[in-house]
């Protein structure tokens, strides 16, 4: 075959409409940090084929199940051929994907999923050098499938779509079934680098480690994360689910003397738990005093990070004259009126630089101290903390969010709620002190302890 012969690399992706994209993912993660994660992965592979631009007549191809062409194209750029998958198995949408590349006459074909966090240049290129000598490559992946599937145009004529039938899809039967078949057609097989790809919550370690090495720096800072716990237990674990795999972290739950097995449940997650009076301020400060790293995260327990949350946030703080940052809000709930409240945040958090406690307020220890950490207040702790922030410097809100339980909205009404937080903060300038506040606050929303 000529060196300069037409190759075609199609990725397989979905586009990232949260609650219909890596659905496995979403009772760990939520439906927001699951769409972020395709994306992120999606952006990956796009990237990586972007450095293969030195192969002679490569083209590179998305095939994608939602969205559409316009929305595709804004998304990852005009550079690209879109095509939607189609109906049917994975089997048939692969088929379909193959048999248009050869009628444009690519003499060499390579299919990749968008979720394989330790694919490369070097992989990729060397599934199209196998098929030089080969008539298919695969790409085992940990599960029992494969993440990539090469076949040349000279496999057209042996009619190259009996792989894809009578396959067990989504099972690890995959990859077993798919190599009977190759070998009952007596085809020349090469094999590449077996990789983890990211389709339940056990893989996410993959993913975090893959980032980990991408992002590695000697030296780099160490982050601690803060969480003041009262009686958590249904939602601690899923919280420090996210950290499991992120490296150069710490993970601090000071429990205010829960009843229920908030500390147990923390403790088997990895966390270091240590035990303080109940009230953030107190818990969170006590926290600070026993952290250990660089930058400080405050999170509160019903509160998922992004991914990708450590690196987003050390970038952050090595910008010029940002002494602190938060997240933007997102809140788990499709209800009318939460729209409203995350937007209203996030008008708040832009353009005051008031960003709440609910949105993952992170600075460097040494600010922490400076300022003189959380006001020792039953209310308000976080609002006072951040104007201490900003006469220190900028405060940057980050573009991607965390995602926090709705109970408290949900339980208290969105509209009271909202009303009750701006008839806090109107009253708090008017000179009431915090305890009244929140003596005024506990009445109103039914609420007692943290």
């Amino acid at each position: 075959m000529s060196t300069t012969r037409p190759e075609r690399l199609i990725v397989f992706t979905r586009f990232p409409e949260p609650g219909k994209t890596k659905t496995r993912l979403i009772p760990v993660l939520g439906k927001w940090s699951a769409a972020r994660l395709q994306r992120q992965m999606t952006e990956h592979i796009i990237a990586t084929a972007a450095t293969l631009n030195g192969r002679n007549g490569l083209t590179v191809e998305v095939r994608h199940a939602g969205g559409d062409a316009g929305l595709m194209q804004d998304w990852l750029g005009s550079h690209l051929i879109y095509r939607p998958q189609g109906n049917g198995h994975l089997g048939q949408r692969m088929r379909r994907a193959f048999e248009a590349a050869f009628q444009e006459e690519a003499a060499a074909v390579v299919i990749v999923g968008s979720d394989i966090p330790g694919i490369s240049a070097e992989i990729i290129q060397q599934a199209f050098g196998a098929l030089y000598e080969n008539d298919l490559a695969l790409g085992p992946a940990r599960d029992g499938g494969y993440y990539l599937m090469g076949i040349r145009r000279t496999l057209a004529a042996k009619t190259y779509g009996r792989l894809f039938d009578g396959i067990d899809w989504g099972t690890d039967n995959v990859l077993s079934q798919t190599l009977q078949i190759a070998n009952g057609m007596k085809l020349r097989l090469a094999l590449l680098e077996c990789l983890a790809d990211v389709d339940r919550p056990a893989d996410l370690p993959a993913w975090h480690q893959a980032q980990n090495t991408a992002n590695h720096q000697p030296g780099a800072q160490k982050l601690s994360i803060i969480i003041p716990a009262l009686n958590e237990a249904a939602t601690i674990e899923r919280t420090l689910s996210h950290f499991k795999g992120v490296e150069n972290l710490e993970v601090i739950v000071v429990d205010g003397g829960s009843a229920d097995e908030t500390a147990a449940l923390a403790a088997s997650q990895g966390a270091r738990v240590i035990q303080a009076s109940p009230g953030k301020a107190i818990q969170m400060n006590s926290g600070a005093a026993a952290a250990t790293g660089e930058v400080l995260v405050f999170l509160h327990a019903d509160t998922l990070l992004p991914v990708d949350f450590n690196h987003q946030i050390v970038s952050a703080l090595n910008q010029k004259d940002v002494v602190a940052g938060a997240f933007r809000l997102a809140i788990d709930s499709s209800a009318a009126g939460i729209h409203f409240i995350e937007r209203m945040a996030d008008l708040r958090s832009r353009y005051l630089q008031l960003p709440y406690g609910d949105q993952a307020l992170f600075m460097k220890k040494s600010i922490f101290k400076a300022i003189g950490g959380f006001a020792d207040l039953p209310i308000m702790e976080d609002f006072i903390l951040v104007r201490r922030l900003k006469g220190k410097g900028q405060i940057v809100i980050l573009p991607d969010a965390v995602i926090t339980s709705p109970r408290r909205w949900l339980h208290f009404g969105i509209l009271k709620t909202w009303l009750i937080n701006q008839m806090i903060i109107f009253a708090f300038y008017l000179g009431i002190s915090p305890e009244r506040l929140a003596r005024w606050y506990r009445r109103e929303a039914g609420k007692s302890g943290n």
